[in-house]
């Protein structure tokens, strides 16, 4: 009796084996299989990330490090090779920004816009986005576009950027004569600084503004 229970239980386990065994060794194959995959995803993106940060850097040397005039080939290589293999990435766009600055530095407004308008495009992150948007809007007022670039602040930003959009529409308004709007705006931005934030020129701004009033 004993040893038929004994069979009984082996033929047991066969037929559960044959039934659920294979999906579960099955599916512990494919978990192992998402770990180690998640691992050399992982492993990946963290070498594309040293290795972006590193042709960055170089970009960086060269625009703003080197003594004399900036090497544009080495800028323009630097900078192909950032767009196309790390396409996207924070380093990509961070050198259209570096590349934006050395454009205003040098007089080329319209280069600046066009390198700070591909960021704006596809940001990969609302404060990528924010900046350009902002350094944009600077730009477009060197160009005498004030009221394309108080368009392109129109609408809510994000809590933490709304001082610095306000001051900089303040800025905007000013150039445009439209005082009232400025002071307006300037005041919104002077509400949404932290208590522990100086006013510095945001205070100044607002007593020309009070002066030129009062005349």
């Amino acid at each position: 009796m004993t040893s038929r229970t004994e069979e009984e239980e082996l033929a047991a386990i066969k037929d559960w084996w044959q039934r659920n065994g294979k999906p579960l060794l099955t599916g512990g194959v494919l978990a192992l299989a998402g770990v180690l995959g998640w691992q050399a995803w992982q492993k990946h993106e963290s070498n594309q990330a040293y290795a972006a940060s590193a042709v960055y850097q170089q970009l960086v040397e060269v625009t703003l490090n080197s003594p004399g005039e900036v090497d544009a080939g080495k800028v323009s290589e630097l900078t192909g090779k950032l767009n196309k293999d790390f396409t996207g990435s924070h380093y990509a766009q961070y050198a259209s920004l570096l590349l934006a600055r050395v454009a205003v530095d040098s007089g080329r407004l319209d280069e600046a816009a066009s390198e700070l308008r591909k960021v704006l495009d596809k940001p990969v992150d609302a404060t990528m986005g924010e900046v350009a948007r902002q350094r944009l809007a600077r730009v477009l007022a060197a160009q005498d576009k004030a009221e394309e670039a108080l368009a392109l602040l129109a609408g809510d930003a994000a809590p933490a950027f709304v001082a610095g959009r306000e001051e900089l529409r303040g800025d905007l308004l000013v150039k445009l004569g439209r005082s009232g709007e400025a002071r307006t705006a300037y005041e919104k931005a002077r509400a949404a600084l932290p208590q522990e934030a100086g006013l510095g020129t945001l205070q100044i701004k607002l007593d020309d503004l009070a002066d030129g009033e009062a005349q």
